[in-house]
């Protein structure tokens, strides 16, 4: 019996994280495959892809033609079309597959948030008077904020923004996680800021932001993940690797 071929849609740190669990085992073969919306994606410890598969036919090709034994989806939680594609192509191929998603952030005593359903919903939410604004989304969606240009706007991302948008006050930081609440308290400070836009992506990395809005009093406007797609999920490495190890164990 040969190695068995695991394919993991990738792109956060719980993907690396269970790349590097599963490099250390001989029994499997992991092909980590990266959407290549960041310019510079970090070093991984298995063999990497880049780019789209053309949808779930074309993603189901991919599994049938490399032979691949279970389909891991670990895609950034907002990673809906990504994530309703393996479902669709795990239904068209019939392999295995579940998907690692790490749990959301919940509101502790002192945060002040206001839930929304969009990007669009969170900077209609600022209201019409100018606000200070950290705008922490990334950059594929920093454009929406085009529609409020009362406000003044501290965007940060991996990558400039690109194409450039057009904001009247804005000012852009390159910068990649994991962030500490030390720094994100003397960034909120130093700016002025009053309100905090961001999705719930859950995990560590960037939760910084939020500890450090709950300290200073700063209202976050929270954009709600939408429906997962119907794929067995877990929300940890560990339950990840217990869920390889139950469906396919290596040898």
């Amino acid at each position: 019996m040969g190695n068995i071929r695991i394919l993991m849609l990738g792109g956060t740190t719980e993907a690396s994280a269970l790349a590097r669990a599963l490099a250390a085992h001989p029994g499997y073969d992991v092909l980590l495959s990266l959407a290549g919306r960041t310019e510079k994606p970090s070093p991984q410890p298995v063999p990497t892809r880049i780019g789209g598969f053309g949808g779930a036919d074309g993603l189901a090709a991919f599994l049938r033609q490399g032979q691949f034994d279970l389909l891991v989806d670990a895609t950034h939680p907002f990673a809906a079309r990504m994530s309703q594609n393996a479902t669709e192509a795990v239904a068209k191929t019939g392999i295995p597959a579940f998907c690692l998603r790490r749990a959301p952030w919940i509101a502790q005593q002192g945060d002040n948030w206001r839930h929304v359903a969009s990007i669009q919903d969170a900077v209609a939410a600022l209201g019409r008077s100018h606000r200070r604004v950290f705008l922490a989304i990334g950059r594929q969606e920093a454009y929406r904020a085009e529609t409020a240009q009362q406000h003044f706007y501290l965007i940060r991302s991996v990558d400039p923004v690109d194409p450039q948008i057009v904001l009247t006050n804005a000012r852009y930081i390159l910068d990649r996680g994991p962030f500490d609440v030390e720094s994100e308290t003397a960034l909120l400070q130093e700016h002025r800021i009053d309100a905090v836009i961001t999705k719930n992506s859950g995990g560590a990395a960037t939760y910084a932001k939020i500890a450090a809005a709950r300290a200073l009093g700063i209202e976050v406007i929270m954009v709600s993940r939408a429906a997962a797609p119907a794929m067995p999920a877990v929300e940890t490495v560990e339950a990840a690797l217990a869920t390889i190890n139950h469906l396919l164990p290596p040898g």
